[in-house]
């Protein structure tokens, strides 16, 4: 249960880290290049967050007895 909500988190965090994308891309077009460079900034630091609480969810082993 714990894998499929870690992997659900990480599904949440990869469509925010889309939507900082894009919206990056809106302010390259619109020639805002302060807001298309702060925007990119902030996807790679959500793409990085998202790497790692899916990752981390697939490296988890939970302690104490096995069955």
């Amino acid at each position: 249960m714990a894998r499929i909500l870690g992997l659900a988190a990480g599904a949440v965090w990869l469509i925010f880290t889309l939507m900082a994308f894009r919206a990056a891309s809106a302010g390259w077009a619109a020639d805002q290049a302060d807001v298309g460079f702060w925007y990119a900034v902030t996807g790679v630091l959500l793409g990085i967050a998202t790497l790692v609480i899916v990752v981390g969810t697939l490296r988890h082993r939970p302690s104490g007895p096995r069955k």
